[in-house]
């Protein structure tokens, strides 16, 4: 079991940056590959970014790419998210999750993950 919690949400305009962590906790986080879902209202969850247990792998959805950076810091069991140029369409509530991972690889979809953090919301206002 690995817990996941979010921090880093909150209210930007156009063109802003922020910058998501989710601190894991419970289990040994290099073990995991993690990776960030948003979901706004009305839509499904959809893939942000993955990042492999070692931090070599990562990958974006073409809606992000150049805009977003994932990150890891395995000693502080953390990953982050830095979001650059903020538009009103990123506007949602962003998870966290992790899951086991023995080799060097990102997931890209929500089933492949087992634990899920309870999310931080993120609005950019126009």
């Amino acid at each position: 079991q690995v817990q996941l919690v979010e921090s880093g949400g909150g209210l930007v305009q156009a063109g802003g940056s922020l910058r998501l962590s989710c601190a894991a906790s419970g289990r040994t986080f290099t073990n995991y590959a993690m990776g960030w879902f948003r979901q706004a209202p009305g839509k499904e969850r959809e893939f942000v970014s993955a990042i492999s247990s070692s931090g070599v792998s990562t990958d974006y959805a073409d809606s992000v790419k150049g805009r977003f950076t994932i990150s890891r810091d395995n000693a502080k069991n953390t990953v982050y998210l830095q979001m650059n140029s903020l538009q009103p369409e990123d506007t949602a509530v962003y998870y966290c999750a992790a899951r086991v991972s023995a080799n060097n690889y990102y997931y890209t979809r929500p089933r492949d993950y087992n634990y899920w953090g309870q999310g931080t919301q993120v609005t950019v206002s126009s």
